[in-house]
């Protein structure tokens, strides 16, 4: 019974880490919680695609932001949750309502801007907004290349096939 359970849970609910203390499972969850120190993504509007870390949480809807970027920074602002994505990194031990400065030192500490650039989500969007500034040539050329690297797969797959 106690092995369903144990199977259940751990379809039904992922989990990051389990720590078995006698008969209770205390678990920690690995779902992207709203936290003081997140790093968030702004989807839509002036900031669209600039990252910047909450710095309070003013309620269960709005976050106060802000966004010590040297390249593209982000004011400190009120923003609904709606309007960014929560992201994997994290500044850890960031107090609530931290000043502009000790946030920028953090922010550097922790290589926030590394981090981003290092990640997939950001190659993807820049791949992306490469693949979206193409012109008709541009693109035509992609779709010749594409089809020639199908063309070699399928042969190369082909061979060891008839060799098998």
């Amino acid at each position: 019974m106690q092995r369903a359970r144990e199977l259940v849970q751990r379809l039904l609910f992922p989990t990051a880490h389990t720590v078995e203390m006698g008969d209770a499972d205390i678990t920690t969850s690995a779902w992207r919680l709203v936290e003081v120190g997140r790093v968030v993504l702004f989807q839509g509007g002036e900031y669209n695609g600039r990252i910047a870390t909450i710095v309070e949480i003013i309620d269960h809807k709005r976050v106060l932001v802000d966004g010590p970027n040297k390249d593209a920074p982000v004011p400190r602002q009120s923003i609904p949750l709606a309007k960014v994505s929560l992201t994997p990194i994290v500044i850890p031990k960031l107090p609530r309502a931290a000043g502009r400065g000790f946030v920028a030192a953090q922010w550097e500490k922790n290589e926030v801007d590394k981090k981003w650039a290092e990640g997939t989500w950001s190659k993807k969007r820049e791949a992306f907004q490469k693949r979206k500034q193409l012109n008709d040539f541009e693109r035509f050329k992609v779709m010749k290349l594409r089809k020639q690297a199908r063309f070699e797969v399928r042969k190369s797959l082909a061979k060891v096939r008839s060799a098998a």
